[in-house]
């Protein structure tokens, strides 16, 4: 074999060495090349993808948070709007990694993400819904209660997905650089074995294969390890080394711009809690204050050592809560922080939601407070949030609102009654609370029992009669402050011994007062509705209707001194005029009590009575206006409780549905009589003479005729309800009557309409017969 022959034989042998040596080689680097795609262009876009998921979850977050913030109702369907297509996105992302996963545990962590999306957009779309509705405060606490629940579990699963990313992408890594290492010494061992001649072409193919591998490799590595995104592998070539090595300085990128976008939005949501106008703060374990919380909780607090303080001293110094529900809310706390939800859910009751702080300069502060635990994976309990608002502003002008509510309610009260009537009710009131002030103070000095008889009936009958004419003319407010004190008076009337403490007696006197007072004021200062009006007390005016007084001038001036007829009827005329000076019709003295029947009717389940008044041209003098109406506020309500029925039991007896009852007005003797009856079932005599015997008011009941019975009734305290009301049951009615009617020299009786039980049920029909001196009426 010439030299030729070897060389060719060489230049044979040296190529087919080559091409296997190059065809082992590009054998390899095809395999290299596949499986850094795989890692550049597979592996690792899914992790950017995975890190991409938290930059998308705090735009869902921001947005909300800016919903919740946000000042109308078209900001936040706008927000609304803005977070339902960021659920679209969030959703497609999660579907890619679930395609992208490569093991069952990113494939259950990501279906659990999924899962815990559906729940979380559910509670932003409640909170939007509430937010809509205007409801701030409801949106604020879900946001804080439950949609933030949602985003930590949300966040922790995507950061779980990232840890198995991250461990998938290094253990890709690492496969890569073993099967790189594996190839550079593979190719350097077949090629110092195949010939030494091949060593510059070995040379070369390290040169142009093995160190831009091993730049990559340890590129990747370097970045790996500092973690530092801005460094780029150089790329001095375009084949698949070089798309490779220009992948991975994408995905480097990718990163970068990741990583800056995730401080971005943790810097966007630092910046919320340093403008957010709430006081946001987490208490840890130890009830102290996280580092961490919002900037507008110093101007609440008015401090700035908050982060590392004691929650108990930083919000619960310096306020109305007393020392035992300090005790129990540290204990609720400790019992929270650190153990399962559910003990959160049984101690919420504790936490207190409305504390008054004294703030340094005196000043009290209404802090409004909500409490939302920080729960892990696990369902326990790691921190609580506590959310504080400064409501003092809002609770002041709630009270001021308060009261202009009230003082219109009462305006609307007073407006309701006529002003003379209205006048003339707070003079008597102001005139019993006057003697009932008096018989407290002359009580005192009395026996237990000299002072049930002599003083404790007329201070309940003074304060019943307030009571029924405040609810006559519809006056609630003052109705129940007088309820109050009549029931004091009840209790002294049935315990004789029970303590008489002037103090607290008089006490309730001057609170029924100061509400009259509050009436009279408003009435007079802010309705300007001073004086009787157009009538008064006939011993304080003299007051007659304009018309009148021009009517009998008129027959005055135009009179015919010469003509004896027209004169004297002109001087009749003009007397008939001056008669009616300080008088009212019957029907104008019971008009208020009257009016009340319809309302007094539905609150006892009845029709409105008929009312017929039979004056007989009667009218009566102004000066006992005020007996008649209370003595037939009385009356009329007795009628209505007691004799008639309800609509089905008079029907069911072949009655109207609606009971009458009828006043006749006449002159007899000297007296003007009243008699009143009603078309009810009448008087209960038998059970009136039961309960005169069992009350110790009868010794010998067979001696007593039923009108004598029936007279019973007039006895102090004697009732036959069998059950207290507002409307009767308290023994008072008709002993008033009869005290306020023999006061002003006149005199009441029940007159029996029958000589006899007619009735099965022992009633007798019957009527109220009251006469009053003659001077207190005219005839027109």
């Amino acid at each position: 074999m010439n030299i030729g022959q070897r060389i060719a034989l060489l230049i044979v042998t040296a190529f087919l060495t080559l091409s296997f040596v190059g065809g082992f080689a590009v054998l390899q680097s095809r395999g290299s090349s596949r499986e850094v795609k795989s890692v550049t262009e597979g592996v690792v876009p899914s992790a950017i993808a995975s890190v991409e998921l938290v930059g998308k979850l705090k735009d869902v977050q921001i947005a909300t948070m800016n919903m919740v913030s946000a000042t109308d109702k078209a900001t936040a369907t706008s927000m609304r709007e803005t977070v339902i297509a960021q659920k679209a996105e969030l959703e497609k992302a999660l579907k890619k990694q679930l395609d992208q996963a490569d093991s069952d545990a990113q494939r259950g962590l990501v279906k659990q993400a999924q899962e815990s999306l559906v729940n979380y957009f559910d509670a932003i779309d409640q909170t939007a819904q509430f937010k809509i509705a205007g409801q701030d405060a409801m949106a604020e606490a879900n946001m804080s209660a439950t949609v933030d629940q949602y985003l930590t579990e949300q966040a922790s699963i995507i950061e779980t997905l990232q840890i198995e990313k991250r461990r998938s992408k290094d253990a890709a890594i690492e496969s890569m650089n073993n099967n790189l290492s594996y190839t550079s010494q593979t190719l350097s061992v077949v090629t110092v074995a195949a010939v030494l001649g091949l060593i510059a072409m070995g040379v070369l193919l390290y040169r142009q294969i093995i160190h831009p591998i091993n730049d990559m490799e340890h590129g990747m590595t370097e970045i790996a390890t500092s973690q530092d995104f801005t460094h780029r592998v150089p790329v001095n070539r375009m084949d698949e080394i070089g798309k490779s090595l220009t992948a991975f300085n994408t995905m480097v990128q990718k990163i970068q711009e990741s990583s800056d976008l995730v401080k971005q939005k943790s810097a966007d949501i630092q910046a919320m809690l340093h403008y957010i106008p709430q006081g946001i703060l987490t208490v840890t374990p130890g009830n102290t204050v996280h580092p961490e919380y919002s900037s507008y909780l110093e101007a609440i607090l008015e401090t700035k050592a908050i982060a590392g303080s004691d929650l108990m001293a930083l919000v619960f110094d310096n306020t109305t809560m007393g020392s035992d529900a300090r005790s129990q809310l540290e204990a609720a706390l400790s019992a929270c922080i650190g153990e399962d939800a559910m003990n959160f859910d049984f101690n919420a009751h504790v936490l207190p939601h409305e504390i008054e702080k004294t703030m340094p300069d005196g000043r009290i502060k209404v802090l409004d407070i909500s409490w939302s635990p920080i729960v892990d994976e696990q369902g326990m309990v790691e921190r609580l949030m506590v959310c504080l608002w400064d409501v003092t502003e809002l609770r002041a002008l709630a009270a001021e609102a308060n009261a202009q509510k009230r003082e219109l309610s009462l305006i609307g009260e007073i407006l309701s009654v006529n002003q003379e009537k209205f006048y003339a009710f707070v003079e008597s009131s102001q005139q019993f609370i006057v003697d009932n002030r008096a018989l407290i103070v002359q009580g005192s000095g009395m026996a237990a029992q000299t002072r049930n008889t002599e003083v404790v009936g007329l201070l309940f009958r003074n304060m019943h009669t307030i009571k029924g004419n405040a609810r006559t003319y519809g006056l609630l407010t003052l109705t129940n402050a007088v309820h109050e004190a009549e029931q004091t008076y009840d209790a002294l009337r049935k315990d004789p011994l029970m303590e008489w403490d002037e103090a607290a007696l008089l006490g309730q006197l001057a609170h029924v007062e100061g509400v009259l007072q509050e009436y009279a004021h408003i009435n007079e200062i802010k309705l300007g509705r001073k004086g009787p009006g157009r009538r008064g007390g006939v011993d304080k005016f003299l007051m007659i209707q304009k018309d009148h007084v021009r009517e009998a001038l008129e027959h005055l001036e135009g009179v015919d001194e010469g003509n004896p007829e027209g004169l004297r009827e002109a001087l009749r005329q003009v007397r008939s005029r001056l008669r009616l000076i300080g008088t009212e019709t019957v029907q104008e003295v019971l008009a208020g009590v009257v009016d009340s029947l319809p309302s007094l009717a539905r609150e006892l389940g009845k029709e409105a009575p008929i009312v017929v008044i039979n004056s007989a041209g009667i009218v009566l003098k102004t000066q006992v206006a005020d007996l008649v109406r209370n003595v037939f506020m009385h009356l009329y309500r007795n009628s209505m409780d007691h004799g008639l029925e309800r609509a089905a039991e008079r029907i069911a007896s072949g009655k109207p549905e609606k009971g009458t009852i009828a006043l006749d007005v006449k002159l007899d003797a000297g007296y003007v009589q009243f008699s009143l009856r009603d078309d009810g079932k009448g008087l209960a005599v038998e059970r009136i003479l039961k309960k005169a015997v069992e009350q110790g008011l009868v010794d010998q009941p067979e001696t007593l005729k039923p009108q004598q019975v029936a007279q019973l009734i007039f006895a102090p305290g004697f009732s036959t309800a069998d059950k207290v009301t507002e409307v009767s049951g308290r023994g008072v009615g008709m002993d008033a009557v009869k005290g306020f009617v023999e006061r002003e020299g006149g005199t009441i009786a029940l007159q029996l309409l029958t000589a006899a039980v007619t009735s099965e049920k022992g009633f007798v029909p019957f009527e109220t017969v009251i006469r009053l001196p003659g001077k207190f009426a005219v005839v027109i």
